[in-house]
């Protein structure tokens, strides 16, 4: 299977900035990121940004970098513009590995390319596991996917969903016996014509709403397939406090 692995990484991070070139350990976030690209068996990596500075440090360490547009609101519309600007064929499978996932492992890079090539009627590919915890599933911060018989999702919220009457009209402070809950995995597999498609919409009140961009590909009649992911990702990196707690598992 032939793939490409971009990775949006901005520095102007609100909560954290220069959020790429912080160091874990020795080496710069965004260094950590492009191995796991590497070890995904991607044919090609490249770091998409608008910043000279993350230019800089990538290619010291031998990694291809694109600049591209710093109006973009999203990683994917980074994503959308090298797809344009390098050419590729519309059923050019590419990954999007967000710059702040050190901990995304190899194998689930993998996974989301492998299956939307193998689902043909897919748009897009995600990932999803299993909610465990009460405080996991009414966390707002915790983005959940609701899927049809086929795999595909039917609504992502950041609300409790699906909503159990009768159980949660008794208790929230347990899951039910029976439960359908899923916390959404935030990696994507695209088709580069698709991504030039996704571009082209408008947002829609749903997006805006949540909060969240993959609720467009939904509101315009797209399809997005989400499996169960073989491996979890770690903690992203988007506090200071996330950065020292990554400096402190890299330390043992």
């Amino acid at each position: 299977m032939d793939f490409c692995v971009i990775i949006p990484a901005r520095y102007a991070s609100t909560r954290l900035p220069g959020k790429p070139l912080r160091k874990i350990g020795s080496k710069p976030l965004i260094w950590h990121v492009y191995q796991r690209a590497l070890e995904s068996g991607a044919s090609e990596i490249l770091v998409a940004t608008d910043d000279e500075r993350i230019q800089s440090v990538v290619e010291s360490f031998g990694g291809q970098v694109q600049m591209t547009d710093p109006a973009h609101r999203s990683g994917t519309e980074r994503l959308a513009e090298v797809a344009a600007s390098r050419g590729y064929s519309s059923d050019r499978i590419i990954v999007n590995l967000q710059g702040d996932e050190p901990d995304t492992p190899s194998e689930l890079i993998h996974q989301v390319a492998g299956d939307l090539a193998k689902q043909g009627r897919a748009d897009m590919s995600t990932a999803c596991t299993k909610i465990t915890s009460t405080t996991e599933l009414f966390d707002p911060h915790v983005v959940k996917v609701i899927r049809n018989s086929a795999g595909f999702a039917m609504y992502f919220s950041r609300a409790p969903i699906p909503w159990d009457r009768e159980v949660f009209s008794v208790t929230t402070e347990q899951l039910p016996h029976q439960q359908q809950h899923y916390r959404h995995i935030g990696i994507y597999a695209y088709r580069a014509g698709f991504l030039q498609q996704y571009v082209q919409w408008q947002d829609c009140e749903l997006e805006q709403m949540e909060s969240l961009e993959q609720l467009r590909v939904l509101w315009y009649g797209g399809r997005i397939f989400v499996a169960d992911a073989l491996r979890l990702p770690g903690h992203g990196i988007d506090t200071e406090n996330d950065l020292m707690l990554a400096n402190q598992r890299a330390g043992e």
